[in-house]
């Protein structure tokens, strides 16, 4: 494959990276900006809470949309992910230790609150850790900004005199947007006081724009003259929205559905600034499990960790790629099947032509990080020897004493030799652990009925006759036969499949059985059959 023949098909992939893509083209046709420097994405994060998946997925979502417009222009391009670090604090997150420390620092920036954990120089810097340390993990290419050090350092004082130079401008913009109460006190730019540290939303005066110089009456009530500058200031939300992308030079950025209104208002106000809106997508918010939005100071949803614990790094990917226009629940259930379905995906990856290999989550997954790039690279056409509900069923049939190694035993009985793949691995870890929390509580094997017990002992009866290394087919093929016999009295073949599910298993859902019996071992079935005889 030529770089101009992936150019042609990503210019006319219907895949939504490559519409968003699109839109940046029409902008800049060469793939450069007109000074020669690279197109800029950006994404944003408030360490008010600990990270969540929706603070990832606008990563990788940002990632997926920058891949497709290299992919369509073969020009290099840069990602920032800001952290909004010189915010106020301005509620206390439930989740939190230490929580009357922080209720004593509300109001403050959150680069200047001491960690609640007790292991970085301030909660916000705790917070931007966790961010980047996931990040690095998945292997995203990215500089990382924080607002601290550009606001601290001055990088940002140019803008901010604009932004007092604009004063006026600004509030034409914001005060109709605003409830009366909250316009009386507005300001585009918020003073941060030189008593109490704490982050004021007060009239503010500019003195002299050129100098940075306002004016202000602190918490006390006394007129204060400050300099805005060099991190004794910070800009209200919509208005440093603005800033940034004018400052950064920001092309694309993407962001949620509940800022709608501040995307149009901080377009406005880059537009004042001498700047220009960046391309975006408003994508859909993630819901819980109750259908609620997904919130960093309730800590209701999943965490990056949790999400690691029980599925892999590229279900995850795969389950935030389709559809960010619309919303998605996102809990533990969602799981066992992203891992599965990513799989499938990936294993048709390598057989699919170009055009068809574009639109595949795989393929944009495989580009997303740096350890990969593209469809010819490593890994991209490889194959799991088994499925994660198949491990699942494994682990849930051992219970308690599940362990990674005694699955990983099983496996290499399967297939014949030991599985050294880290992907395997991963997904061997994981199901153990997701049985242990959210299957084996809930399994609940039945009696079977006097026609179920029959099959069973036609069934018990084959597999004694079955040579210990029987393929999965043949022994697939041996369950099939016995349902499908008149005498047992079954409707159809799913009735017998759900029986074997809930007399051997305890599930109402279950993997091939023929699969299942190949990896458990055929003695070790026929004790689930006795088992089951017994409960009869």
């Amino acid at each position: 494959m030529t770089d101009s023949t992936l150019m042609e098909t990503a210019r006319n992939s219907k895949a939504w990276p490559f519409q968003e893509a699109q839109r940046l083209l029409k902008r800049y046709p060469d793939g450069v900006k007109p000074d020669g420097s690279p197109v800029l994405f950006e994404t944003g994060y408030g360490p008010s809470g600990l990270p969540h998946i929706g603070t990832f997925q606008e990563v990788l979502r940002t990632t997926f949309v920058r891949r497709a417009f290299e992919a369509m222009t073969g020009a290099p391009t840069r990602l920032v992910a800001f952290s909004d670090d010189m915010d106020g604090f301005r509620k206390v997150p439930t989740n939190l230790p230490n929580q009357a420390m922080l209720a004593e620092h509300l109001n403050k920036p959150l680069c200047r609150i001491p960690d609640p954990f007790e292991k970085y120089e301030s909660f916000a810097a705790h917070n931007n850790a966790m961010l980047r340390e996931f990040l690095d993990r998945f292997g995203f290419e990215y500089e990382f900004i924080a607002s601290s050090d550009r606001y601290n350092s001055g990088a940002f004082d140019d803008a901010l005199k604009n932004v007092l130079a604009n004063n006026q401008a600004i509030l034409d913009i914001m005060l109709p947007t605003l409830r009366a109460e909250r316009a009386a006190t507005y300001s585009p730019i918020m003073p941060i006081s030189p008593t109490t540290g704490a982050v004021l939303q007060v009239p503010v005066e500019v003195v002299d724009a050129a100098s940075g110089m306002i004016r202000f009456s602190d918490e006390d009530g006394s007129e204060v003259e400050q300099s805005a500058l060099g991190g004794q200031a910070k800009l209200q939300w919509k208005v440093d929205f603005a800033m940034r992308w004018v400052a950064l030079g920001v092309d694309y950025e993407m962001y949620g559905k509940d800022l709608t209104d501040t995307g149009i208002q901080s377009g406005k106000i880059a537009k004042v600034l001498g700047g220009r809106k960046p391309e975006g997508l408003i994508y859909e918010l993630f819901l819980d499990e109750n259908g609620e939005k997904i919130s960093k100071s309730k800590g209701n949803g999943l965490t990056i960790e949790q999400w690691l614990e029980y599925g892999t790094e590229e279900s995850l990917g795969f389950y935030i790629f389709p559809n960010p226009k619309s919303a998605k629940q996102l809990h533990v259930g969602v799981i066992p099947r992203a891992v599965d379905d990513y799989w499938q995906f990936r294993e048709r990856l390598a057989e699919q032509p170009l055009d068809k290999q574009l639109g595949n989550p795989a393929w944009h997954l495989l580009r997303a990080n740096e350890r990969h790039d593209g469809p010819d690279a490593p890994g991209a056409g490889d194959t799991v020897p088994v499925t994660f509900g198949l491990l699942l069923n494994l682990a849930s049939v051992l219970g308690a004493e599940a362990t990674s190694e005694n699955v990983a035993e099983y496996l290499d009985s399967y297939i014949g030799e030991p599985t050294n793949s880290p992907e395997l691995k991963q997904m061997i870890d994981a199901a153990v652990a997701y049985t242990r929390d959210f299957i084996v509580p809930t399994l609940s094997k039945r009696a079977p009925a006097e026609n179920e017990a029959a099959a069973l002992r036609a069934l018990d009866a084959e597999l004694a006759d079955a040579p210990a290394d029987m393929s999965a087919e043949d022994l697939q093929t041996k369950v099939y036969e016995i349902g499908k016999q008149e005498q047992f009295g079954f409707e159809n073949l799913r009735d017998w499949f759900k029986a074997l599910y809930q007399t051997l298993l305890g599930s109402d859902q279950g993997p091939r059985m023929g699969s299942f019996i190949a990896l458990y071992g055929v003695a070790n079935s026929r004790k689930l059959i006795a088992e089951a005889l017994e409960r009869s």
